[in-house]
């Protein structure tokens, strides 16, 4: 059964106390539940451990307690600190995905083992389709390194005019002057 109200009378109150409670509804936010968008430290430093130690951040923001990649955006444009720990953590990420480089880079290659008709190994092969899979593997993590990295792991590109290696500029009339003479002289043998 639903309830009656008895109707108050209206008054310079109750209309007051009934506007506030709209504005409180209107203005209270609804929670639609799903991923935390509240900053918090705690969730900074998990974020950024788990970059540091080789995990990317689309992976990370897939897990139900993580927000979305695109609040992670919006916090490093508002909070310094966290845009401090987030750079400091995908350099350590770099240092991570090269020790990552070296531990599969030493890893024993899988062996195929031919047999003949009647079952006897012939002969033991390397498995191609595993190179080709580590050497992916190896590929992207060099480049994620090159790139976070560069001066460290990138490809060394040197331009003239750095501190180490400063531009040089030579003037040398002399080689004008001499294509002159050629000419001249050239003119009047011709003459």
């Amino acid at each position: 059964m639903t309830e009656k109200k008895t109707k108050e009378p209206v008054t310079q109150e109750s209309l007051e106390r009934e506007l506030a409670t709209i504005a409180k509804e209107v203005a209270a936010p609804k929670n639609k539940g799903g991923r935390p968008t509240k900053y918090s430290p705690e969730l900074v430093d998990e974020i950024c451990t788990r970059l540091s130690l080789g995990e990317g951040l689309a992976s990370i923001c897939k897990d139900a307690n993580m927000p979305a990649q695109s609040q992670i955006y919006v916090w490093l444009q508002r909070h310094p600190e966290f845009q401090e720990s987030y750079t400091r953590a995908r350099e350590e990420q770099a240092e991570t995905h090269a020790d990552q480089i070296v531990a599969i880079a030493d890893e024993t290659p899988a062996l195929l083992e031919v047999k003949d008709k009647e079952g006897n190994v012939v002969d033991i092969k390397l498995d191609s389709a595993y190179i080709a899979w580590q050497k992916q593997r190896i590929d992207a993590r060099k480049w994620n390194a090159a790139k976070q990295r560069p001066k460290k792991y990138g490809d060394r590109v040197t331009h003239g005019g750095d501190d180490e290696s400063p531009m040089v500029v030579e003037h040398n009339l002399n080689v004008f002057g001499d294509l002159l003479k050629a000419i001249k002289l050239q003119r009047q043998s011709e003459a």
